[in-house]
Formats: C-alpha cells, sequence, structure tokens
C-alpha cells in the first residue's frame, strides 16, 4: 500500500485493513465510548496483559486485546499507525499533550547523573521541563548553539544521552541542519556502547511531517504536539513520539505508569479530521506566509523577519534542502517571526501596541497562544510563550523584546495583510 498510492491518499484513508479495529463497513471509524473492555474469561484476560508492551510482539499484525483505555484503546491505535506513516517511522506512540510526549522520550532515555544537550532557543515549557524537573531528578544539561556544529562537539560529556532541538526553532525560526548533527552523534556513538549510546530528539511540530521528515535523515525520534498543524482546527490536545520499534515497550510502559493517555474522542478528531486535511491546509497556509512575510520585509516599521521561504533568510539554502513536503516541493511551512524596529523596552512597548490593536480590532488576526490553527494567531514570545525563560537566556536564544509569533492560517490572506498593516501603522 504505502508504495501504491501516494501519502495524500493514505493520511485521509490511513491503512486498506487495520488489525486495531474491524471496521470494514464504517467510512469513518467510530468512538470508544468505555474506559475498560470485556475480557470474556480469565485466560483472555491473561493473555490480554502478557500482549501489552510485548517487545516479542507486532503492534501492528496483532489484532489486540484491549484492556483499559489508559493503556490501549481502537482510535489512538489506529491514529499511531497514520503518524507512523506520516512521519516514516516504525512505530508511534500518542500522549495527552505535546509535553506529555516530550516527557516520556526524555524519560524513556535518561536517568540521575545523565546529561543533555539541547539548542538553545526551545520551546518555553521544554525548556522548563529540561531546567526545573529534569534538574530536580539528578539530570543535567548543556543549552548550546546548534548553528555551530563545533559547540554542539564541546557540550557533549562522557554521560551526555540526548542531544535534542526544534527546526524550525520556536520562536525564531532557526534551521538547524538536521544532517549534520546526525552525522556528530553518529561519529561519537561509534566509540560508545549500547548502554552509553545518544540518542537524537526533533521536535518537529513546526514543521509538521508535510514539510520535513527528520528520521529519514537519521534522526532516532520525533516529536510533536498533535494540538497544533496535526489537528489544525484548535479543538483537542495530544502529543506524539514516533521512532524505532525498539523503544515502543518503553514509551508504552511509560504512558501507561505515568498516565498521559490521549482520549479517544482526542484520537479521534484528529484522525478524522486533522490528518486527512493536513497537507490542504499546510499548502494554503504557506502561500499565504510567503506573501505575509514579504510584505513585512518590506514595511517601514519592521526590523526584521525570519520566515524559511524568503530569498532574505540567513538559512535559505539549509531550509530548501531540509524542508521538501510529501512529494518533493519546497516546503517552508505556515510561521513567521519578525520584530518591530527600536530597542529594549521602546521595541517591546511597540510589539505590544500591534498585538493589542490586532487583538482590539482585527477579525483575522487573533491573540491567541498555539498555532497550526486554521485560524491565524499572533502571540509576543518575550512575555508568553516563553515568559519562563529567563531574560538573559531569551536574548541569547533571539527572542527579542519586540519579537512577535505568526501563526498563519487559512484566511483569505488579503485580510490578514490588511489587519497587519493597520496595526504596524498604529505602533
Amino acid at each position: 500500500m504505502d508504495s501504491k498510492y501516494r501519502d495524500r491518499s493514505v493520511l485521509i484513508h490511513g491503512k486498506f485493513r487495520s488489525e486495531k479495529w474491524d471496521f470494514e463497513d464504517h467510512l469513518t471509524p467510530p468512538i470508544t465510548t468505555s474506559v475498560t473492555f470485556r475480557l470474556r474469561s480469565a485466560e483472555r484476560g491473561a493473555q490480554a496483559f502478557q500482549q501489552f508492551a510485548n517487545p516479542d510482539l507486532d503492534r501492528d499484525t496483532l489484532h489486540p486485546i484491549y484492556i483499559y483505555e489508559r493503556l490501549d484503546d481502537p482510535c489512538q491505535g489506529l491514529l499511531e499507525e497514520t503518524l507512523a506513516f506520516a512521519e516514516k517511522g516504525e512505530t508511534a506512540i500518542s500522549f495527552a499533550t505535546g509535553m506529555a510526549a516530550i516527557s516520556a522520550v526524555l524519560g524513556t532515555h535518561l536517568k540521575s547523573g545523565d546529561h543533555i544537550v539541547s539548542h538553545k532557543t526551545i520551546y518555553g515549557c521544554t525548556y522548563g521541563l529540561i531546567t526545573t524537573w529534569l534538574s530536580r531528578f539528578g539530570i543535567t544539561h548543556t543549552f548550546a548553539d546548534f548553528l555551530d556544529i563545533e559547540q554542539i562537539k564541546a557540550a557533549i560529556k562522557p554521560e551526555t544521552r540526548v542531544v535534542y532541538f526544534e527546526t524550525p526553532c520556536n520562536p525564531t525560526m532557526e534551521l538547524i541542519d538536521i544532517c549534520a548533527v546526525v552525522d556528530v552523534v553518529r561519529r561519537i556513538n561509534e566509540s560508545r556502547s549500547e548502554e552509553e549510546r545518544i540518542v537524537t530528539i526533533v521536535d518537529n511540530t513546526f514543521a509538521t511531517p508535510f514539510c520535513q521528515r527528520p528520521l529519514s535523515c537519521g534522526i532516532d525520534f520525533v516529536v510533536h504536539s498533535l494540538t497544533k498543524n496535526l489537528c489544525g482546527f484548535g479543538t483537542t490536545m495530544g502529543g506524539a513520539v514516533i521512532g524505532p520499534r525498539s523503544m515502543e515497550t518503553n514509551l508504552l510502559l511509560f504512558r501507561k505508569d505515568f498516565g498521559g493517555s490521549i482520549s479517544p474522542r482526542a484520537a479521534w478528531e484528529i484522525l478524522t479530521y486533522g490528518l486527512p486535511t493536513l497537507a490542504l491546509r499546510v499548502e494554503r497556509q504557506q502561500q499565504s506566509a510567503a506573501r505575509i512575510a514579504e510584505f513585512l520585509n518590506l514595511h517601514h516599521k519592521v526590523k526584521l523577519v525570519r520566515y524559511p521561504g524568503l530569498d532574505s533568510f540567513p538559512q535559505v539554502e539549509l531550509a530548501k534542502s531540509q524542508m521538501r513536503d510529501i512529494d518533493g516541493n519546497f516546503a517552508p511551512g505556515s510561521m513567521v517571526y519578525f520584530e518591530v524596529k527600536g530597542e529594549g523596552e521602546d521595541a517591546l512597548q511597540r510589539a505590544r501596541k500591534v498585538i493589542d490593536y490586532l487583538a482590539e480590532n482585527a477579525l483575522s488576526v487573533t491573540l491567541a497562544v498555539s498555532l497550526g490553527n486554521i485560524r491565524t494567531l499572533v502571540e509576543h514570545p518575550a512575555s508568553m510563550t516563553h515568559a519562563v525563560v529567563p531574560p538573559e537566556a531569551q536574548l541569547e536564544a533571539g527572542i527579542a523584546p519586540g519579537g512577535i509569533r505568526l501563526s498563519v492560517g487559512i484566511e483569505d490572506v488579503r485580510d490578514i495583510l490588511s489587519d497587519l498593516e493597520r496595526a504596524l501603522e498604529s505602533a
């Protein structure tokens, strides 16, 4: 099936047949509404618990015996099949939120005494997870500039077990050369035992599997906030880890014991509405994003614009080689970061004026955190999504006081441009 049909069709229909559910007569799979499942006999109950998270059994070919919703259910099983296909991974495990997914993939690879190397610019909650909670558990960290390969090499220690980054970065849109990072870690791993091996993890939420697929470059794990583009409508939360089948058992057990399972309703919505429309939505969004970035790049009140589709983007050649859609076309995505003119407090106040104007007067641009929505969303990273990051660390990460993050939706781009024009002129 994978070679016979194009990705766009498989994202809509899923596998032609699935062991996750007998729904041959359902055009759309039904939603499970039962938390617990009848086991019919003691023998079947014992068999179900022997099956769960068993590394010797193939979840793709085995008809599952469902036990309890926190462990597994048909909706999340079908979603995971499609997510694994979208990212070209061996297995996908879904979670209640993106942060639950990130916590799981880090939690299954790190223990007290271990060390993580992360790019200096990451999502605020991920920064908080690493600096506050992992530190509390005896896990140390180093933030490095992943645009400089030598800094990555210098940051890696004998106790390093994870190299983590986003690309594009949230919110600055910097790109990390995925293949270059993979090559550095591969060379180091050549002299390490299996227990000391470093794993690479990429948050692919900004790009989505429509725009890039890091596993194909040799990355070990991809994480997603399914809440964003993969849902697309801002109606439900979810997260996912996609990677090698060898870690499937640990991820399933982590989800079971820490309780970060996605609900059947959320999994069903993403499977039914989000993934089937992903290609259509992202194509429309990035077409609009390109026009918006060009407009901002020429505006007299804008200091700089960061969008991978601009010829002036500092890493445009890397963008063109790394961000390719499922048909092989350049896919710079739907996220734009720009800074208004001014320095320090002056820039901060100007950015707030722009955002306040949009919040009070704009129909096509909404002040709200999150991204990947069919609605265009704007926010101020320094005081909102990245507020947990100390001011000095924000500046080090390239998050400026006058920086604004724009997630482009599917409204008429002419309306978005008009709203942005009026907002900028108000500042």
